[in-house]
């Protein structure tokens, strides 16, 4: 008769091994993250660089913007968003945001009043 062998003891999940999640992947992120956050039109689409040390992200965002707008606001909203995405998808702090307003995109010029550009 044969006696079972003794399972082996239960190892918790985080003890098991370690998930890395590379520093392009979370910048992939990040970029989405500020493309949904920005409610402009045109412009390219922002792009992002990250640093990843240990659990921690250290983001950079470049950015197009419309101008006349707001700013400031446009920038807190892609670092709530950006910040909030890598927090959630990647299990990430995320203490800073930078962001780079790399150009501004002027309103089309509009002709004077009474003024017809169509060529004859």
């Amino acid at each position: 008769m044969t006696t079972p062998r003794p399972s082996p003891p239960k190892v918790p999940a985080a003890d098991r091994g370690a998930t890395r999640i590379a520093d392009r992947v979370v910048a992939r992120i990040a970029a989405q993250a500020a493309r949904e956050a920005l409610t402009t039109g045109p412009g390219a689409a922002p792009y992002a660089t990250v640093t990843v040390h240990h659990d921690i992200a250290r983001v950079r965002i470049g950015l197009e913007l419309a101008y006349p707008s707001d700013l400031a606001a446009q920038c807190a909203a892609v670092r709530r968003e950006v910040a909030r995405r890598i927090e959630e998808c990647a299990s990430m702090a995320v203490p800073e945001v930078d962001i780079e307003i790399e150009h501004l995109h002027a309103p089309p010029a509009r002709p004077a009043a009474g003024q017809d550009r169509r060529l004859r």
